[in-house]
């Protein structure tokens, strides 16, 4: 009885003995081994327009976050007002994309730069042409009171003469325009520094410019032209080919007027740091020999007198640069 009890109660493997399972005993080791967290707030199931809901979710004891992206807002149509208003807060230019800005490309504004220079210079040409005669008359104003004559000595060289003065006068005219047109194709890429100085700069070589012609007309023309006459008379009669007067003319007029840039060159030296007002006040001498050599070179006659009426306000409008420089604080 013994020994079958204890058969009875240990039956063998192969007749459908079973070992006993302990579950409660092994559910309670594996919630042993997962970390304790604490437990998040409890968060709406709904997800508000704007944001991105978190969502921490365990798999299998390891905790990972997933992200859901919340639905993407409804857009609103903005009024003029308010662009205008986001674009005074934000003052940064915007990018720039593919070559374009503001919806036009850098190519088609310089195709309307040239066109506008193009067509204002030609309008000008065309009505100063129209009044060539007339304007010939004012350039010969100088020496015509002094008995000069002047001769066509080839055909056609009074036909082209009208044409060289019809064109140095219509770029003249014209100048503005182009000055206005380069003005506003570099104006959006500069800084509100170099705006503000950018108007002194502009507007300063202009009168410069013009005030350059003014003088020369009215005092290197009639000198230069005066000596010639004086210094021919009792020996030749004076008669002058009327191309080579103009061309002698012109010359001197637009010559003088680039001559008068001095003041606006040492100007934007002096902005960039090149050269301070002390250092050019410190080589006045030779600056003196210099406007010599420019006013020999720049007046197309050799006679002295034109070089030094040239050479006196190259000089004083050297020094007169030189002290504006000083008072920008350079």
């Amino acid at each position: 009885m013994g020994s079958a009890g204890a058969l009875l109660s240990h039956s063998p493997p192969g007749l459908g003995g079973f070992p006993p399972r302990h579950h409660h005993h092994h559910r309670l080791s594996v919630l042993r081994c997962v970390p304790l967290l604490p437990s998040p707030a409890p968060e709406p199931l709904s997800c508000r327009h704007g944001r991105h809901l978190r969502c921490a979710a365990v798999d299998g004891g390891a905790g990972r976050e997933t992200e859901r992206p919340s639905p993407p807002a409804p857009q609103r149509e903005e009024s003029p007002s308010g662009s205008l208003g986001a674009a005074l807060e934000d003052p940064s230019p915007q990018p720039v994309q593919n070559g374009s800005f503001g919806g036009i490309t850098e190519d088609e504004e310089q195709s309307s730069l040239i066109f506008v220079s193009v067509l204002a210079v030609g309008a000008a040409i065309l009505g100063c042409f129209a009044y060539s005669k007339d304007l010939i008359r004012i350039l010969e104003a100088p020496v015509s009171v002094q008995g000069v004559r002047f001769l066509q000595l080839s055909p056609g060289e009074f036909f082209f003469t009208t044409l060289k003065v019809s064109g140095y006068c219509g770029l003249l005219l014209g100048s503005p325009v182009i000055l206005y047109e380069i003005i506003a194709f570099v104006l959006p890429g500069l800084t509100r520094d170099e705006r503000k100085f950018l108007g002194p700069i502009v507007l300063g070589s202009s009168v410069l410019f013009y005030l350059g012609i003014f003088f020369s007309y009215t005092v290197l023309a009639p000198a230069a032209l005066n000596f010639f006459v004086n210094y021919a008379d009792g020996a030749v009669e004076s008669l002058w080919s009327i191309d080579q007067y103009f061309e002698f003319v012109l010359v001197l007029l637009f010559s003088t007027g680039l001559s008068f840039q001095v003041p606006v060159i040492q100007l934007l030296l002096g902005q960039v740091g090149l050269v301070s007002s002390d250092q050019m006040l410190s080589i006045w001498r030779y600056v003196v020999v210099g406007a010599v050599v420019a006013a020999a070179v720049l007046t197309p006659s050799t006679d002295p007198l034109t070089q030094m009426l040239l050479a006196g306000p190259l000089l004083g409008l050297y020094l007169g640069g030189a002290w504006m420089v000083k008072l920008t604080g350079r």
